[in-house]
């Protein structure tokens, strides 16, 4: 697969599954559509590292790295399902679009990472001020949309937690056996979830719509997304990677307006604006702050 090609199918796979987990939970019970997908994945991923012999270690050191990245699909996942029923799969992107933030907190408690720079705490702040505005017409504190906000915060912070944790393990193994063997160790969660949450087994109410998004999110959002993504991690800088937290939430958001019928508002494309910049400015403020230093030191030395 050409980097290019694997670049582009994670843009695309991360822009449109939040839509996919709002259209699966429709008429399928949030936790019955996530069990469902996992399985998918699976199933598929199961088979193809059988079929072309793919390593698959299953030793201490891999079910560790198995299960900091199971953390992760599971917490951000059943999370993420629950909180689809009070937020619009934009805002679901936009929360998500917050992960690097998250991440760079949580690596520099457990990683011992150097401290985050003033100009990262001040993008951070710019970030959240936005994911508020966002969620100002979305939710109310006193009644059950609190719900909502609770539910992808805390899909965020466990992805992100699994991620820093990922780190901490050195070993170099095929993306697909890491998709498949994280997936694997998560799927008893999702039985559990599923049996603690309803337990139902009645397809009565399940519409296609709803069934087509949830094989969609089981192929493509679970397998081959995984999959791209560990893919491009091993190829690219991570500041190349990160540019995709900065386009998803544009597409998601345009998509849940052209397809869900979702409303744009004032607030929320403002609220959409300073997320972005802030991100922005998180990624590569320091760089672009650095050139210009630069710049200007040779044009004094001249």
């Amino acid at each position: 697969m050409q980097v290019s090609v694997a670049y582009l199918t994670v843009l695309l796979i991360w822009s449109t599954t939040p839509l996919g987990i709002v259209w699966s939970s429709e008429t399928i019970n949030p936790t019955m559509a996530v069990l469902l997908r996992m399985l998918i994945a699976v199933v598929l991923g199961s088979l193809i590292i059988f079929i072309t012999k793919i390593e698959f270690p299953w030793h201490k050191q891999a079910i560790r790295l198995y299960s900091f990245s199971a953390l992760g699909i599971f917490g951000g996942m059943a999370f993420t399902y629950l909180a689809a029923s009070y937020l619009s799969s934009g805002i679901l992107s936009l929360a998500f679009g917050l992960a690097p933030v998250f991440s760079a907190i949580l690596a520099r408690r457990i990683l011992a990472e150097p401290k985050i720079s003033i100009m990262r705490k001040l993008s951070m702040l710019l970030s959240f001020i936005g994911l508020a505005l966002v969620c100002a017409d979305k939710f109310s504190l006193r009644g059950d949309g609190i719900y909502g906000l609770i539910f992808i915060f805390t899909a965020v912070f466990l992805f992100s937690l699994s991620g820093v944790l990922v780190k901490s393990v050195s070993l170099a193994i095929h993306p697909l056996a890491t998709t498949v063997g994280a997936l694997t160790v998560s799927l008893p969660l999702f039985v559990i979830n599923w049996l603690l949450l309803d337990g139902s087994l009645d397809s009565s109410d399940w519409q296609l719509r709803s069934v087509w998004a949830t094989i969609y999110l089981g192929v493509f959002g679970s397998l081959i997304g995984f999959f791209a993504y560990f893919f491009v991690l091993q190829k690219l800088t991570a500041s190349t990677v990160a540019l995709i937290t900065l386009v998803t939430p544009v597409i998601a958001l345009s998509l849940g307006v052209t397809l869900n019928n979702e409303v744009i508002t004032d607030k929320i494309l403002l609220g959409a604006f300073f997320v972005i910049l802030g991100l922005a400015i998180y990624h590569w403020g320091e760089l672009l702050i650095s050139k210009i230093r630069i710049k200007r030191t040779m044009k004094d030395n001249h």
